[in-house]
């Protein structure tokens, strides 16, 4: 059995990770099976003439492979070209995309480095599976360092069309590194039909059927496997005794009887601005539901160092006090806005007391909240979910309530039928969604894409 290599940006404490969900509960078990290997970044920075070496250990049946990054590394290959550049070009959002010279270099100099060291880690036969648009060029260093072995590209976030890609300084260079992967995986058909369209309207590549795009002398399987969850532990998390008493703790400590629930990063593509503005909208619409209904925000901090995450968090402490300001009063708080993280088992529980659930990203190349809510729903009495048309879930949970983010009219309405809607409705919904939810889950994800990895043909000369 081939042994599978993870890659990613960041490999965290196994343990903490596991609890936290992420990539990895969706790769556990399958780096168990295969006496795995991941590899990435440790999470810390050194001096310029600090051992860059590679630490070795071993996790629950998982073992890790990492190195530091230097300050240097950091600030140009993470936080400049991976999270100033890439990460708002891909969200649509050139407005705040900010490329430099500098920020390229140092995102080509460490993936360089990241190859060298894993090339030397790497046994023959072994599947090599790079995660997320940090590592885009891995596989193509990996090949100047002699690997032959088949190595897999998933991108979790949205693959963006054609004439926003070409707004990159050398998006030629970007697209063409793709090509040493045998297989490219997206979140959404629309992602990979992006990626496709690019090849063939700017690198004179060919869709060959099947999935399979040629381009720059090489065929690459170009496919959509969208991303899950583990639904039976969700739901196993929220209907806990734990869970009961977190659901009869708010009843207890709020005038409401309803409650909306969102839960995201603090990040400028989640629309959580938005959200809260169609939440004082409701209001507005809708008098009888003040006193009624609590909006809970939920958005731990994310790359703090950037500076348009500083303004959105700003943005949002200033429209959680003038909703409260406006609509507030002594025995009710209209929005409870948390921004710290809380325990996936918490969370769980608030999932599936709340009767809406609000997820209104800008842009998303997933969105596994929106599953995770549906996961958690009591069978007999479900909430109901309101979903971005532009999150990549959209595209499988078609029967959540579709909202367009950018209007808030549009989603105050939608809060207002989610929250008034009959409970033969809201069961109907919920268990169409379920089924989607079960079927599409984080091991089907994993096995459709290892397969189609482990069956990819390779055309690379011995």
């Amino acid at each position: 059995m081939s042994r599978l290599i993870v890659a990613s940006n960041r490999v965290t404490d196994i343990d903490k990770a596991v609890q936290s969900g992420g990539l990895a509960v969706a790769l556990e078990d399958a780096l168990q099976r295969g006496r795995g290997l991941w590899f990435g970044w440790d999470g810390t920075t050194v001096d310029e003439d600090a051992s860059l070496g590679i630490k070795l250990q071993q996790h629950n049946g998982i073992r890790t492979a990492t190195i530091p990054l230097t300050r240097r590394d950091y600030e140009e290959y993470y936080l400049g070209f991976s999270n100033r550049a890439l990460w708002p070009t891909f969200h649509y959002r050139l407005d705040l995309a900010h490329f430099e010279h500098a920020f390229l270099e140092g995102y080509r100099r460490v993936n360089q480095r990241l190859a060298q060291s894993l090339a030397a880690l790497i046994e023959p036969d072994d599947l090599i599976w790079v995660h997320d648009y940090h590592l885009i060029p891995l596989a193509e260093e990996l090949r100047q360092q002699g690997v032959k072995e088949r190595i897999g590209f998933f991108l979790h976030i949205p693959f963006p069309s054609p004439d926003f890609f070409s707004a990159i300084p050398d998006h030629a260079w970007l697209a063409e590194v793709m090509f040493a992967y045998d297989v490219a995986g997206f979140q959404t058909t629309s992602d990979a039909a992006n990626f496709i369209r690019y090849v063939v309207e700017n690198a004179g590549g060919e869709a060959l059927g099947d999935d399979r795009v040629r381009a720059y002398g090489k065929t690459i399987i170009a496919r959509a496997f969208p991303i899950g969850i583990d639904p039976d532990s969700v739901f196993e998390m929220a209907h806990t005794p734990e869970a009961d008493a977190h659901m009869a703790r708010l009843q207890r400590r709020s005038m409401a009887n309803m409650f909306v629930l969102g839960v995201d990063r603090l990040d400028y593509t989640k629309g959580l601005p938005g959200r809260m503005r169609a939440f004082r909208r409701l209001l507005e619409l809708y008098p009888d539901l003040r006193k009624r209904v609590t909006m809970m925000q939920i958005a731990p901090p994310t790359r703090e160092e950037v500076e348009a995450y500083t303004d959105i968090r700003q943005e949002l402490e200033g429209l959680s006090g003038s909703i409260n300001g406006e609509f507030g009063d002594f025995d009710w708080t209209p929005v409870r806005y948390i921004h710290r993280a809380i325990p996936r088992a918490t969370l769980a529980a608030l999932f599936r007391a709340s009767q809406a659930g609000l997820v209104t990203p800008l842009r998303d190349g997933m969105n596994l909240v929106a599953k995770e809510y549906v996961a958690s729903q009591d069978p007999e009495d479900p909430g109901v979910l309101v979903l971005s048309k532009f999150a990549g879930a959209a595209e499988d949970l078609v029967e959540a309530i579709p909202v367009n983010p950018y209007d808030t009219d549009e989603v105050a309405v939608a809060l207002h039928t989610a929250l008034t809607m009959p409970v033969a409705e809201r069961r109907e919904r919920y268990e169409s969604l379920i089924v989607r939810v079960r079927k599409n889950n984080v091991t089907r994800w994993r096995e459709t894409f290892l397969e189609a990895l482990r069956s990819a043909p390779v055309e690379r000369a011995s």
